[in-house]
């Protein structure tokens, strides 16, 4: 058996495999709030106990693991600003009985890349139309707690996988308006980081700053995530504020693809991955965000038609760190 996961700043969700072939098949998945729990260890443990309740022991069975975890990986430690814990190999390893080495740490967007041949045409969701390049790279960008970005590349035999930290590079505003959210970040943090905007807490700071006169009472609601809360007026078209604060954050997150592709020349394609992107699913049909994708001067019909996907399957960053632990195991 293989066990996989994705831990992020909101939620841990964790999958036992049983390998069939080449295939793997799930056997048991479980979700569960990340600050619910004072470490790592303490998702595995719970996770261990729902296993052997369901009549499936860990216990000498585990071939590898993986974890797609938000956050760089140095060494054999995730450092995240994200999560509320450290997440260590040698702690994994710990608790779920695998000897030293037998786990893999991901960055989640690494995981998530990975998943992209493993995929289902159920999946995915052409957000733009395009014909990708064969054996040109791939990018793929997601929004949720915080912001990630990865890079696939042709290595001669198959595509790799290669993380970044572009969440982390200075925010750059397009317009009057992105230009006064810097200015007043600007006065409250000592570096404006691009992952401040586009991200679940980037909702808040644009209704907040951009519309100063609306005020919801769920902004002081302890345990509210405004980010949701915005986005579910925004749909309902009770708060025109909210609306807005919708097609601003859809665009900056649009144009920050952008500038990814700017980077990358994807011309394999682009993905669209993470837990916000799939409830703003019909803001996204629009025509916004492909549209300040490829506002870029002079390479603006070139990027216009490289083909952009959304990834349906939220559980994809397991999906790719299952397969890695797979090929892993079988290596060794």
């Amino acid at each position: 058996m293989i066990l996989a996961g994705d831990i992020g700043g909101t939620k841990c969700t964790l999958t036992l495999f049983e390998e069939r072939g080449a295939q793997l098949t799930p056997l048991h998945r479980s979700s569960v709030p990340t600050r619910e729990f004072s470490s790592i260890a303490g998702v595995l443990q719970d996770f261990r106990k729902q296993t052997e309740r369901a009549g499936l022991s860990l216990n000498g069975n585990l071939k590898g693991a993986a974890f797609g975890i938000a956050g760089a990986i140095v060494g054999r430690k995730a450092v995240s600003s994200n999560l509320p814990w450290p997440v260590e190999g040698e702690e994994v390893e710990a608790t779920i009985g695998l000897a030293t080495g037998q786990s893999l740490l991901l960055n989640d967007l690494v995981a998530a890349a990975l998943s992209l041949e493993h995929l289902q045409a159920a999946d995915l969701m052409q957000l733009n139309p395009g014909t990708a390049e064969s054996r040109a790279p791939k990018a793929l960008i997601a929004a949720g707690t915080g912001l990630g970005e990865a890079i696939l590349f042709w290595d001669g035999t198959r595509y790799r996988v290669s993380p970044s930290e572009a969440s982390l590079t200075d925010f750059a505003p397009r317009n009057d308006r992105e230009l006064l959210l810097l200015q007043s970040l600007r006065h409250r943090l000592p570096r404006v980081v691009t992952e401040e905007i586009v991200s679940g807490r980037g909702f808040r700071a644009i209704h907040q700053i951009l519309f100063p006169g609306v005020h919801h009472a769920f902004f002081d609601e302890e345990g509210v995530d405004p980010a949701a809360r915005i986005t579910q007026q925004a749909f309902a078209g009770s708060c025109t504020a909210c609306g807005e604060t919708l097609s601003i954050w859809m665009e900056a997150y649009g144009a920050e693809a952008g500038n990814m592709a700017l980077r990358v020349l994807p011309f394999g394609g682009v993905y669209i991955a993470g837990g916000i992107a799939l409830k703003i699913l019909p803001k996204l049909k629009e025509g916004g965000f492909v549209r300040a994708f490829a506002d870029k001067a002079k390479l603006s019909t070139q990027l216009a038609k490289i083909p952009i996907f959304v990834v349906l399957n939220e559980d994809a960053p397991v999906l790719g760190a299952a397969y890695e632990a797979l090929a892993v195991s079988r290596a060794n």
